[in-house]
């Protein structure tokens, strides 16, 4: 008996990390800014025609989590992450010998994307089905991973860029990321129905949520609360993230070289919170924590706007709201199957993902008809506190429908 539980946890943990192991390969995605500057120089375009690739990349990757699900269920979680990998890496490798904007859109924008989207959300689902008691701490494992992997490769890509040129780059960055992603796909296993239904006792909110299907999730207006916010979460962070060396220039008054060292505070910060957002959301109500990091989140903005930014309130600030977003895309995909259940997670927390797509998009478009980053956070800052309001007075469906059968048969017993 001991030693087929022993075999079973040795089993799970092999599952952690293959899932580790792919998704730091999958977050390497998040280097592309290294390559900027260098395609500008070499090719000669405008530098804002060459950043909207990751724009593009970002978008297919939210989408391709709409159809991550049907595609496991046809072909399997294992053969389907594979193949993802093979396909991200033969979208990097051609892309160095890309010579046009087109092909760039093309190769690393819509195919690259969509192949990174498609595994990290169905790798990302499977693992927490295997410790649905864990669910915060693993999902922040996978998540932390992910993060980790973008900050691991900005050296190594950094590197090959100096020695190799920027166009070799993404043949060694293919090769290297898909051999990760396949390794890391060999070692998973898809999560049986009855693991995820057995171990469904989680410490937070509910103790046995309904299986709903997307269909059964759109019906409710829990599922369009948790879209609005997380798109609002998503769409400060990002933000942020994009703009930080700038605002540390021009409101702080920082030179470049120190502004910049924001940007791998950021990382540094949005993996910390992802991690230990993640295990403390196993511990106390998800919501809560959600509510708690976006109202800290809020009164960041508010400073970036409204205090008079010296060196360490703008480094408190950015750090902030780095580690509430990391914690936040942590927490989601635990509450999405807090609310809606385990055997169609990969599927409704596809939905409620494209707030990420939609915010890193909507972020930028609301400062540019703004006209300024105090304005924009102004506005962020009280979008984030709309938000939290909206995350600490959700309740999850099932809990409503129980408390409306408590209160009905109350009322029976009160009228017999």
């Amino acid at each position: 008996m001991t030693s087929t539980m022993d075999n079973k946890d040795a089993k799970r943990w092999l599952i952690v990390l293959g899932t580790v192991i792919m998704q730091m390969g999958l977050g390497t995605i998040y280097t592309w800014s290294l390559f900027n500057a260098h395609l500008v120089t070499k090719f000669g375009w405008e530098l804002n025609s060459v950043s909207i690739t990751f724009s593009i990349t970002s978008f297919a990757l939210a989408f391709a989590t709409l159809f991550a699900g049907k595609l496991q269920d046809r072909f399997g979680l294992r053969r389907l992450t594979a193949a993802a990998g093979i396909v991200l890496g033969l979208g990097l490798i051609l892309s160095s010998q890309a010579n046009s904007l087109l092909m760039f859109y093309v190769l690393v924008g819509v195919i690259v994307g969509f192949a990174d989207g498609t595994a990290y959300i169905t790798s990302l689902s499977n693992l927490i089905k295997w410790f649905p008691n864990n669910k915060g701490l693993i999902s922040g494992v996978s998540v932390g991973a992910y993060g980790t992997g973008s900050l691991i490769f900005k050296y190594i890509n950094g590197g090959l860029i100096d020695s190799v040129g920027v166009s070799n780059t993404f043949m060694y960055w293919g090769m290297i990321v898909m051999v990760m992603i396949v390794i890391g796909a060999l070692l998973v296993r898809e999560a049986p129905v009855q693991a995820a239904s057995l171990g469904a006792t989680s410490t937070s909110t509910i103790a046995k949520p309904k299986d709903y299907t997307v269909k059964e999730m759109l019906r409710t207006k829990e599922a369009y609360l948790l879209f609005i916010i997380f798109f609002t979460a998503c769409m400060c962070g990002l933000y942020l993230i994009g703009i930080v060396k700038d605002i540390g220039v021009q409101l702080a008054g920082l030179d470049v070289q120190t502004a910049a060292n924001a940007v791998a505070m950021i990382a540094i910060f949005n993996t910390a919170g992802r991690l230990i957002l993640g295990a403390l959301s196993d511990k106390m109500s998800r919501l809560k924590l959600v509510g708690a990091s976006l109202a800290v989140t809020a009164a960041a903005m508010l400073t970036l706007s409204y205090a008079t930014l010296n060196f360490g309130l703008f480094f408190t600030c950015v750090a902030a709201i780095a580690f509430c977003f990391g914690g936040n895309i942590t927490v989601f995909p635990a509450i999405v199957s807090d609310f809606f259940g385990l055997k169609n997670h990969s599927k409704n927390y596809g939905i409620v993902y494209q707030g990420f797509g939609i915010g890193a998009l909507s972020g930028s478009f609301i400062a540019v008809f703004l006209g300024g980053f105090k304005p924009t956070f102004v506005i962020f800052g009280l979008l984030c506190l709309l938000a939290c309001i909206i995350a600490i007075s959700l309740k999850p469906p099932v809990v409503k429908v129980e408390e409306e059968k408590a209160l009905r048969l109350k009322a029976a017993e009160r009228t017999a």
